[in-house]
């Protein structure tokens, strides 16, 4: 295992946890653009619990690399579902915001596949 690929997946999974925690608090900087987006605020504890899931799969898969692919696997869809909600809510410009989170998450998983 790399010096490389803890760093990166730590850096991942804080970033991560960051997100969900900024969501499950109810940041209005996190918060109000999702109701923006026309997500439901029934679904937002779903989906920072979602997060948090990823966030702690992804340091589990520092032992048990196979939890941590899943829960890169797992990130990826997310954030690819959030990119998929800015979209169709015709937001382009936020567009870059879930790609800020999830680049570390597939750093990671490449790393670690790599390993």
């Amino acid at each position: 295992m790399s010096t490389t690929y803890v760093v990166v997946t730590v850096v991942a999974a804080v970033m991560v946890g960051f997100s969900a925690g900024s969501a499950a608090l109810g940041a209005k900087w996190a918060v109000e653009p999702m109701k923006d987006y026309g997500v439901p605020q029934a679904w937002l504890p779903w989906l920072a619990a979602a997060k948090a899931a990823g966030a702690v799969g992804l340091l589990v898969g520092l032992a048990v690399p196979a939890i941590g692919l899943a829960a890169g696997i797992g990130l990826v869809l997310y954030f690819a579902g959030a990119v998929v909600t800015v979209v169709r809510a015709r937001w382009y410009a936020h567009i870059p915001f879930p790609l800020v989170y999830v680049a570390p998450v597939v750093g990671a998983l490449a790393l670690g596949l790599a390993a």
